[in-house]
């Protein structure tokens, strides 16, 4: 039998159920739920953030925004989110959360908790922390100690001291050993009666040399073997904790991962352990949409739609912009929402809708190559799901062509000239120039916002962000190295139209080079990754500049963007 609710949860659900105001009670409510990883934002999560953003502008929670000002400083941004629901009366409002920890706390009036509250201070976690930092600084104080230190340059020293002393011993046996050479060809000529008797006697010496040798590198390694027992000792002791401590950390991880249970719409529950086909990784169920839908579930809220936003400063190595919408992240927040919106009628995935197939725009075609013009939202080769592609496009419109066709590729996203070889031989010829920096690129962008420069250059590298793939990162470590140059054509309503120059092609490198703070700080607009959506992205690969591979000449092909 179901227990009412308690009196502690009706105080519980006061402050974290924000009502909207009766002036957008007569919004018509989205017919489904947010599809989490792309979506428009409705107006009423629209409403939401701004009621949030308002009270993040004028309280302190504790945490650096780093807003209205330029340096670092320890300052950072932070992600998070709004849950437009409904409750029992029928009334509607909205949840807010953020993803982490705000302020090293999990629990700020107003913001739902968190689905498990390692911070507790009665939790296991913080014995265990408190365990596990023990552990670390005992560790700390080995691998520091001076009695390390000491039998490092005590073996050093015995060490060498032993390699000068076999070596002493090699240069008297070599020594020697020319002295009965010459002995030997002294008694050749001066007694060979006696040959076989000398030559005897030096073989004899000989073998007591080499004994005499054997034996000292024998006294050596066991002598050695002493000494580095003792290091070998030490180091194990250091080990051993270190293992210690790992195994500690993974069982609490474990532990921490088994109390993260998520509900779904149906009342089902699963642990963050079910969810992952690997282990999941470090902060997963911390992100502000599993907290929203979790607290919804647990205080009969129904879910209408959501929204998550970045407020502050970006991290160097992410495109964050202050106010911008982002979708749920993939590498943590896929297979936990995946579950928790069973039971709620979502919106489909745009992305993998089928599309229709398009005509292919050829703008140059001879007997070697062909050139056309990408659309917009439409694949260059084949991806996950099956969808319409310019390559398989090109491979029907070309059955005769021999070799892979496609010489390079486009975002998806991307619109404009693409180059294709119908031989693999000219294919061969064609992608060395693309591998050698030879091919000159000009893509026309649109962006929104103005850059400082009106020209310029960006040297940003960029890497895989393995957690939230397709987008990058800027790493100075990993990262590969990625340089663009650009020139400002006009200015317009806020808008930026510019000509950029990609002198290498990593994967979104001018989205990424002209959204980055340290880059243009200004998105391509509609870019949907690292800006926000539009009718498109206004990116187009306007001009293209080769050496013809058949015959050798220079070419140019030109095709401008319809924006």
């Amino acid at each position: 039998m179901k227990r009412p609710p308690t009196r502690a949860f009706f105080f519980d659900l006061c402050f974290m159920f924000i009502p909207l105001g009766s002036e957008f009670q007569h919004l018509a409510l989205p017919e489904r739920f947010t599809f989490p990883f792309y979506y428009d934002v409705h107006p009423i999560a629209k409403h939401a953030v701004d009621l949030l953003q308002q009270r993040l502008s004028t309280e302190e929670f504790g945490h650096d925004f780093g807003l209205g000002r330029k340096e670092r400083l320890g300052a950072i941004g932070k992600m998070f989110g709004v849950l437009v629901v409904q409750n029992a009366q029928q009334q509607i409002g909205y949840l807010a959360a953020f993803s982490g920890k705000l302020g090293n706390t999990n629990h700020h009036v107003g913001f739902v908790p968190p689905v498990f509250d390692i911070l507790e201070a009665q939790g296991f976690f913080r014995r265990e922390e408190v365990e596990i930092h023990e552990l670390t600084i005992q560790l700390e104080q080995l691998e520091g100690s001076q009695e390390l230190d000491n039998l490092k340059v005590a073996y050093q020293e015995f060490q060498a001291q032993w390699a000068n002393q076999l070596e002493e011993q090699r240069l008297k046996n070599k020594e020697s050993k020319s002295i009965r050479d010459i002995k030997r060809s002294e008694a050749l000529v001066q007694d060979p009666q006696n040959i076989a008797v000398l030559e005897s006697q030096l073989r004899e010496e000989s073998m007591h040399e080499s004994r005499r040798l054997k034996a000292l590198k024998k006294q050596a390694q066991e002598e050695l073997f002493a000494r580095s027992e003792q290091l070998r000792l030490f180091k194990e002791e250091i080990e051993q904790l270190k293992a210690r401590r790992a195994a500690h950390s993974a069982d609490v991880q474990q532990r921490i991962f088994e109390r993260y249970t998520f509900l779904n719409a149906l009342g089902q529950t699963q642990n963050v352990l079910n969810l992952f086909a690997e282990s999941p990784p470090a902060g997963a169920g911390e992100c502000a949409a599993p907290k929203l839908l979790q607290y919804a579930y647990l205080h009969q809220l129904q879910p209408i739609c959501m929204a998550e936003f970045w407020w502050g400063m970006a991290p160097d190595s992410e495109v964050r912009i202050h106010g911008h919408f982002y979708p749920s992240c993939k590498s943590k927040c896929e297979p936990i929402l995946g579950h928790m919106l069973q039971g709620l009628d979502v919106d489909p995935n745009p992305i993998a809708a089928i599309h229709p197939p398009k005509s292919l725009d050829i703008i140059y075609e001879d007997d070697y190559i062909v050139a056309i013009n990408k659309a917009p939202e439409y694949l260059s080769v084949p991806g996950k799901n099956p969808q319409p592609n310019s390559l398989e496009d090109l491979k029907r419109y070309f059955p005769e062509a021999d070799g892979p066709l496609l010489v390079h590729r486009l975002d998806m996203s991307t619109s404009g000239i693409m180059l294709a070889a119908k031989t693999k031989l000219m294919h061969q010829r064609l992608q060395r120039q693309f591998v050698l920096r030879k091919v000159q690129k000009q893509y026309i962008a649109v962006l929104a916002g103005i850059p400082t420069q009106t020209q310029g250059e960006i040297k940003l590298p960029l890497r895989v962000d393995l957690d939230d793939r397709p987008r990058q990162l800027v790493c100075q470590e990993h990262g590969s190295y990625a340089h663009t140059t650009y020139e400002v054509l006009e200015t317009v309503n806020g808008e930026t139209r510019i000509r950029l120059f990609p002198k290498t092609g990593r994967t979104h490198q001018l989205r990424v080079h002209a959204a980055h703070h340290l880059g243009l700080n200004c998105p391509i607009k509609g870019d949907d990754l690292y800006g926000q959506k539009a009718d498109r992205l206004h990116l187009h690969a306007a001009k293209l500049g080769f050496y013809h591979p058949y015959t050798n000449d220079w070419m140019e092909l030109n095709c401008q963007p319809d924006f």
